[in-house]
C-alpha cells in the first residue's frame, strides 16, 4: 500500500468504485480506494439491481440516463459482464393525479433525449403479457432504458476499469482516523497511514462514522428494505422460451417494484410501516449478513401485490432479502465538497446506486478535477442541507421520504415531517394571521395567508390550488396599496475589510457600488455559468451587505471560502439579520410615518441604501423590491423584528397594509419578468442566455471569475435566449420544465411560470433558440400532456417604463 497518493476514496461499494473509475477516466491516475472488507460489502451486494431514468429532477434524470448507458462501455473496457437486462420499464398510474405526473415527466423527456412514451391499458397488457391486473389502471409511462443488472459484477467492472487506469484498491483495511494536514489529509488505517491531497467519503452505511472522524455530520440514515424472489413461474418460462424478458414494472399505488429474476419474479416494497435501521451508528462488523425476515411490515403491500399481479398468489417464495441502505432527508444523494473542510468530498446517500452511481461518480470527478460540474448539481449537492441539520431532523424526514417514495410529487406540496423546526420570531404572529407555511433550507416561510373560513392548508395539485383567491387578494393589495412581507428568507452576508471592494470586484461580475448605493450582479463560475444572483449594498468603503437566495447559503458560503482573500472577512448573517419588505404605491408614505429620516423620492432614490432608525430599531433600508413595485427592504437585528412589525403594522392600518407570502411574490415578479434563482438563474445557464449580462460590468479592471468564458460567449452570441410568454392555459399553469413546441418540434423548455393575478393572464418564462426569438411569436407549451397556445411577449406586463418602481 502506498503512503502518499493524490486521492483516497473510502468505501468499496458501487459509488466508491464509480468515483475511482471516473477519476481515472478524467485523467487522475494517482488514486486509491480503501475498503474495510471486500468490495460490495455494505448495501451493494444485496441490492435488487434495478435501474431506471425516472426522476423529478431533470439533471438527476439525465445523469441516471448516463449511468445506464455507461454499463455497455464498462463491459467493453473490462471484458467483464455487468449482467445487463435492458427489458424496459413501465410505471403504472392508478389515478388521474399520478397519470398527470407521468405525462409531465414524459414532457420533460422530450427535450432531454429520453425516448419514453405514454401507454394505454391495452398497450400495458401487451407489454406485460396480461400478467398485470388492469382494474383501475389509467395508463403508464414506458422507458426502454429501464432494466436490471448484476450488482456484484457491475461493481467489480468499475473496479477493474479503475485499476486499468492506474488506481490502487486496498481491501480488508478499515480506516481508523482522518486528520487534516496543510497539504490535505492524513488517513490512518489498520495497515498504516496514507497522506493524500483529496479525501472522498463514499462510506455508504458507514458514511456517518467516517464523517464524524473529520467532525462532519452528514444527514443520512439507513432504512431496512425488503424484497422477495419467487419460485419458477410458468408464465415467465413461456416468455423466456419466446426469446423475450418480462419488463420492469413499478406500481406506485402498491408501493412496489417488480422485475424478472431468472425464471421467476423479484418484488420489493416501500411499505408505510417502515423501519429505520441503526439509528445511532452502523456497527463496523456488519456487512455480509442480512436482517431477519419481517413479513408483518409488508403484509398489506404483499396483499395488494397479489391483487395487482395475480400470478404471485399462486407462486412460492424462494428467498427473502432484507437489508439496509441509506437515504438523505429528500432521497437524493449527498455529493460534493463539504463546507469548512479543504478537499473533503462527500459521495454518500446514493440510495439508487445502480441508477445513479455512474452519474454521481462522473459529477464528483468533474467537481474535483475541473472545479465544477457539467450539469447543475444543486439537487444532489451536499451543501443543500448546510450545517443546520441534526439526527433529530434527519430521522423523521428520511422515514417520510421512504414512505412517500412512490407517492405523487406535486409542485406545490409541502411535506410535514420534522416541521416546524427553524422559525423566526414572527412565527407565532404569522400563525395568528392564518399563515400557510412552506419550507426553505429548513426555515418556515409563509406561502400565503388563508382567508376566513378557508383551511390553513394548501391542497397538493398539478392545477390551480385553493391558494388562488388568497394569493390574488395579496397581489392586489400590493398593487393598489401596500403589502408587507418578511425578509428572513434572504441569504445575507457581511463583507468587511480593507480589501472588501477588491474581493467583491473579483468574485462578482457586475459593478460594485459606491457608498450609499446598491447594485445587482451575477456571480459566475470559471466556466461562465451562473452560480449566484446577488444584491450588493455598500454601507462604507470597508463594509458591504450581500443578499441572495436563502436556500443557497451552503452553496454560496462554500464558494466564498474557496475564494478567500487576505484582508477580507465574510460573515453569514442570514439568521441574525431579518426584517420586512414593504411594497406598493403607498409604501413611501408608510415608511415616512415610522422614521424621522427623509425618504422622499429626491432624498431616497431607487437603488439607494441608508442606515436609518425605524421606530426604535436601527435598520438598513434599501430602495428596491422584487415585487417590481415601489418598495423598500428594511433589515434589522432579529431581536428587533417584532418591534419593527408592530411599528409598521400600526402605522399602515389606515393605508390598507396587508401581509403577503411567497405565492403572491412569485406572481408579482412575473409581471416584470424578473427571474428567480434556481429557475431562470442556475449553474445550467449563462448571463448572455438569461439576460443577466446587462448587469455585468464588462470593462472593469478586475479579472473577475468567469470573465474569459463570459466574454467569449458575448462575442459569439448565445445559442438560446430566455424569453417570456403569455399562455392560453386552462386550469393548470406552467410550473417548470414543460417543453416548448414550434413548427411541430420541441425547441425549448420552460423555466418557471404561473398566473399573473394583476393582469389576469397565465404566463411563463423559458428558453428558445436565439434565432427564433421575436415578439409575438406563436408557439405551444405542453402542460400535463396537452399543448397550449403561447405567445412570446417581451415587454413587462406591469410598469413597463419603470416609472412606479423608480419614481
Amino acid at each position: 500500500m502506498k503512503t502518499h497518493t493524490r486521492v483516497v476514496v473510502i468505501g468499496g461499494g458501487v459509488v466508491g468504485c464509480s468515483v475511482l473509475y471516473h477519476l481515472t477516466k478524467l485523467g487522475w491516475s494517482d488514486v486509491m480506494l480503501i475498503e474495510r472488507s471486500e468490495l460490495t460489502s455494505g448495501s451493494t451486494w444485496h441490492a435488487a439491481g434495478g435501474f431506471h431514468t425516472l426522476n423529478g429532477d431533470t439533471n438527476m434524470a439525465a445523469l441516471q440516463g448516463y449511468t445506464i448507458r455507461l454499463y455497455k462501455e464498462l463491459e467493453a473496457i473490462t471484458g467483464m459482464s455487468c449482467g445487463l437486462h435492458h427489458v424496459g420499464g413501465i410505471t403504472l398510474a392508478d389515478n388521474q393525479e399520478r397519470f398527470d405526473q407521468l405525462k409531465a415527466e414524459r414532457a420533460k423527456h422530450r427535450y432531454m433525449g429520453l425516448d419514453t412514451e405514454i401507454l394505454g391499458p391495452a398497450e400495458i397488457e401487451k407489454f406485460t403479457d396480461g400478467m398485470v391486473n388492469l382494474n383501475g389502471i389509467i395508463g403508464a409511462l414506458y422507458d426502454p432504458l429501464d432494466g436490471h443488472l448484476d450488482p456484484s459484477g457491475t461493481t467489480h467492472a468499475y473496479a477493474k476499469a479503475a485499476r486499468m487506469g492506474g488506481a490502487e484498491i486496498v481491501l480488508h483495511n478499515r480506516v481508523l482516523e482522518t486528520n487534516p494536514t496543510a497539504e490535505g489529509w492524513e488517513v490512518v488505517t489498520e495497515k498504516g497511514t496514507v497522506y493524500c491531497e483529496h479525501l472522498v467519503n463514499a462510506g455508504g452505511l458507514w458514511a456517518r462514522e467516517i464523517g464524524a472522524m473529520a467532525g462532519v455530520y452528514l444527514p443520512l440514515l439507513p432504512m431496512a428494505h425488503q424484497y422477495l424472489v419467487t419460485d419458477d413461474i410458468p408464465e415467465i418460462m413461456d416468455i423466456l422460451k419466446s426469446g423475450r424478458e418480462f419488463p420492469h414494472v413499478m406500481d406506485p399505488g402498491g408501493e412496489s417494484y417488480l422485475r424478472q429474476e431468472g425464471r421467476g419474479l423479484c418484488i420489493g416494497f416501500y411499505e408505510k410501516p417502515c423501519e429505520p435501521w441503526s439509528l445511532d451508528g452502523t456497527p463496523w462488523g456488519f456487512g455480509h449478513e442480512l436482517l431477519n425476515e419481517q413479513f408483518d411490515k409488508i403484509e398489506d403491500s404483499v396483499n395488494f401485490a397479489y391483487r395487482r399481479f395475480p400470478v404471485l398468489e399462486r407462486t412460492g417464495v424462494k428467498r427473502v432479502i432484507h437489508g439496509p441502505f441509506t437515504f438523505a432527508p429528500d432521497g437524493n444523494p449527498l455529493i460534493g465538497p463539504v463546507q469548512g473542510l479543504k478537499n473533503y468530498w462527500s459521495a454518500c446517500a446514493v440510495m439508487a446506486g445502480f441508477s445513479q452511481g455512474g452519474g454521481m461518480g462522473l459529477a464528483l470527478a468533474q467537481w474535483m478535477i475541473e472545479g465544477e460540474v457539467e450539469r447543475d448539481p444543486r439537487g444532489f449537492d451536499v451543501s443543500r442541507f448546510g450545517t443546520w441539520t441534526t439526527p433529530g431532523y434527519t430521522v423523521p424526514k428520511v422515514i417520510e421520504n421512504y414512505q412517500m417514495r412512490f407517492s405523487v410529487g406535486y409542485p406545490n406540496e409541502e411535506r410535514p415531517a420534522a416541521r416546524p423546526f427553524r422559525t423566526t420570531p414572527m412565527y407565532d404572529t404569522n400563525n395568528a394571521l392564518r399563515a400557510v407555511w412552506g419550507q426553505q433550507y429548513g426555515l418556515e416561510v409563509v406561502n400565503y395567508y388563508a382567508l376566513p373560513g378557508e383551511p390553513v392548508y394548501e391542497t397538493p395539485t398539478f392545477k390551480r390550488s385553493n391558494a388562488w383567491e388568497a394569493t390574488r387578494q395579496e397581489v392586489m393589495a400590493v398593487r393598489e396599496g401596500v403589502g408587507i412581507n418578511e425578509l428572513q428568507n434572504f441569504g445575507k452576508y457581511i463583507v468587511k475589510g480593507k480589501n472588501a471592494r477588491a474581493w467583491l470586484d473579483r468574485i462578482m461580475a457586475g459593478s460594485i457600488p459606491k457608498v450609499g448605493r446598491l447594485s445587482l450582479t451575477p456571480m459566475l463560475a470559471h466556466s461562465g455559468k451562473i452560480i449566484g444572483d446577488f444584491t450588493v449594498s455598500c454601507l462604507s468603503e470597508t463594509e458591504f451587505q450581500l443578499t441572495a437566495s436563502y436556500g443557497a447559503q451552503g452553496w454560496h458560503y462554500r464558494w466564498f471560502e474557496q475564494n478567500a482573500m487576505d484582508g477580507v472577512t465574510v460573515e453569514n448573517v442570514s439568521d441574525a439579520r431579518t426584517g420586512f419588505q414593504i411594497a406598493g404605491p403607498k409604501a413611501r408614505e408608510l415608511l415616512a410615518r415610522v422614521t424621522r429620516s427623509d425618504v422622499s423620492g429626491e432624498a431616497f432614490k431607487f437603488m439607494d441604501v441608508k442606515q436609518i432608525t425605524v421606530g426604535m430599531a436601527k435598520c438598513i433600508v434599501q430602495r428596491v423590491s422584487y415585487t417590481a413595485d415601489l418598495g423598500y427592504e428594511i433589515f434589522c437585528d432579529h431581536m428587533s423584528v417584532r418591534h419593527l412589525w408592530d411599528t409598521l403594522n400600526a402605522a399602515g392600518a389606515d393605508l390598507g397594509l396587508r401581509p403577503f407570502g411567497m405565492r403572491a411574490m412569485m406572481s408579482l415578479r412575473l409581471d416584470k419578468w424578473f427571474g428567480s434563482w434556481g429557475r431562470e438563474f442556475s449553474p445550467d445557464y449563462t448571463p448572455c442566455e438569461t439576460g443577466l449580462d446587462r448587469f455585468i460590468r464588462w470593462n472593469k479592471d478586475a479579472d473577475w471569475i468567469g470573465k474569459a468564458a463570459a466574454t467569449a460567449e458575448k462575442a459569439a452570441g448565445p445559442k438560446r435566449k430566455l424569453v417570456s410568454f403569455i399562455v392560453d392555459a386552462n386550469d393548470a399553469d406552467v410550473v417548470a420544465w414543460e417543453p416548448i413546441w414550434l413548427d411541430g418540434a420541441v425547441v425549448g423548455f420552460c423555466t418557471s411560470g404561473g398566473f399573473s393575478h394583476f393582469t389576469g393572464k397565465s404566463v411563463a418564462q423559458g428558453f428558445l433558440p436565439a434565432d427564433k426569438v421575436r415578439d409575438g411569436l406563436e408557439c405551444e407549451i405542453e402542460i400535463l400532456g396537452e399543448r397550449r397556445r403561447a405567445t412570446v411577449h417581451l415587454a413587462p406586463l406591469f410598469d413597463a417604463d419603470g416609472a412606479r418602481m423608480r419614481g
